[in-house]
């Protein structure tokens, strides 16, 4: 027996070595890159926006209700935060495991014998016939000893579980809180565009009018007024197409906030953009404790690695305490009797067949901890390339907005002294139509690119970690 186990704890050494977890690779560069030659749009100083609750950066009263009730009411957080308490259950559940296990077992019978042929016996201590009762109860223990720091390891995993989970839990919000925020700010592009098609339609409808003064009086020709009826047309349909989808992103957003069945009408979208919040300047490597996506890889390596170090231990002996307490009584007719027990005992289990076995199995969890490290490295990878890349188009979205403001504030002027000229006679129709069609076009790619702006800073937000808060976590050395 000894030298099984001493060949099983030199073979547990050996296979330790193997369940080293290699260190991730986690370089980034030292700050995120900017097109060449682009002007800088400019960014907040570090700190100036609490990235916890970014939303509050727009100033938005309606925006921050809609996001506090969906963080509370909607389907996709409630059922993160009960994936999270199922973590803590098991959490506990696991260390439970390691204290001493046992249960109060008892039993009662009553045997009720009539002999009905042969010799009939009836001596004290034993009758042929009769009632007997048996009673017994018994509190059995089992104590694993944990000499080897199983213990330990099962610590390491379980807590890198609910690690992950919280984590997952506090991205899932985080996603909630921007998908709430795009949709918000989509509606309000829909009440721009729904409010340039209403004032398209009274403009064509002057224009209608005006043709047909002009036709009456000889003028202009009376096709004039046909012309403009059939833009007048499309511009009153593409203003009930664009309520019909205001309305429906209002429904997404009444269900993002879980007020389903609250009438659209409850919730107030404004036809304007506001003011565009700044992004706060960040380093890439914040993201390894602001994106809750890298934390939860990061927890989840720690989680493979306690399962390799319990899988490293396995091949050590399991020694087991069993004390356990009994008591029984026994009644038959002339005979009756009462014996107490205590027990005092134990085992030892020592893997010796079974090593091979065991030994596929520390390998399969060596490249499960392994995949994990490399989800850790992907994770960090995808995080800033998202950042960069959000950043990026955002400074490009704030110079749009800037050119095609200008641009349609001129594209305006043109338009009001073509009409101008139009009413008076000095021009033509197809003059005042071309000024109005590049006016039009403008302002519909100012609005696209405003709240491309806005949905963009939003996703900036995200991508740079904001919406749950961070610095209340332990790291995940402290969490081991």
């Amino acid at each position: 027996m000894r030298p099984a186990i001493s060949a099983a704890l030199l073979a547990s050494l050996t296979l330790g070595a193997c369940a080293h977890v290699r260190t991730p690779s986690l370089s980034l560069p030292m700050a995120y890159e900017a097109p060449k030659g682009a002007p800088q749009a400019g960014s907040a100083p570090q700190g100036a926006i609490d990235l916890d609750r970014w939303w509050l950066a727009f100033n938005d009263a309606e925006l921050t209700g809609l996001i506090d009730q969906a963080l509370v009411a909607n389907p996709d957080a409630r059922s993160a935060a009960a994936r999270l308490n199922e973590a803590r259950a098991t959490r506990i559940e696991g260390f439970l495991h390691y204290l001493p296990q046992g249960d109060v077992t008892g039993s009662t019978k009553s045997t009720d014998t009539t002999q009905t042929a042969g010799t009939v016996i009836n001596f004290p201590g034993f009758s042929s016939s009769g009632t007997t009762t048996a009673s017994a109860a018994n509190f059995n223990i089992s104590w694993e000893v944990d000499l080897f720091g199983r213990f330990f390891a099962a610590r390491k995993a379980v807590n890198g579980d609910i690690a992950a989970a919280r984590f997952s839990y506090e991205g899932a919000r985080a996603s909630l809180a921007a998908s709430v925020a795009d949709a918000y700010f989509q509606a309000r592009g829909l009440a721009i565009q729904l409010g340039d098609a209403r004032e398209t339609a009274r403009i064509e409808r002057e224009l209608y009018d005006a043709a047909s003064k002009r036709g009456a009086l000889g003028i202009a020709a009376t096709s004039d007024a046909d012309r403009v009826a059939g833009d007048l047309a499309q511009a009153e349909a593409q203003a009930a197409g664009l309520e019909a989808e205001l309305q429906a992103q209002r429904r997404i957003i009444l269900i993002l906030a879980g007020r389903t069945i609250e009438p659209t009408a409850n919730l107030k979208v404004d036809a304007s953009v506001g003011v565009l919040p700044a992004v706060p300047d960040a380093i890439p490597s914040s993201l390894l404790k602001r994106r809750p996506d890298v934390r939860e890889a990061e927890a989840r390596v720690a989680s493979a690695a306690g399962r390799s170090d319990a899988d490293v231990l396995s091949f050590l002996p399991t020694l087991t305490f069993t004390p356990g307490f009994g008591w029984s009584k026994t009644s038959q007719p002339g005979f009756s009797s009462t014996t107490r027990s205590a027990i005092i005992g134990g085992s030892v289990i020592q893997p010796l067949l079974s090593i091979p076995t065991k030994i596929a199995e520390l390998k399969a969890q060596n490249a499960r901890t392994e995949q994990a490290v490399i989800a850790y490295e992907k994770a960090v990878q995808t995080a800033f390339s998202d950042s960069e890349g959000t950043l990026v188009r955002l400074d490009a979205d704030r110079r749009r907005v800037l050119l095609l403001t200008d641009g349609e504030a001129r594209a305006h002027r043109g338009y009001n002294a073509s009409k101008i000229g139009y009413d008076r006679g000095l021009t033509d129709l197809q003059t005042a139509l071309s000024a109005e069609q590049s006016w039009r076009a403008t302002r519909t790619q100012l609005t696209s690119a405003q709240v491309q702006a806005f949905r963009r800073t939003v996703q900036a937000y995200k991508a740079l970690g904001g919406g749950w808060p961070a610095e209340q976590f332990p790291t995940q050395a402290q969490a081991r």
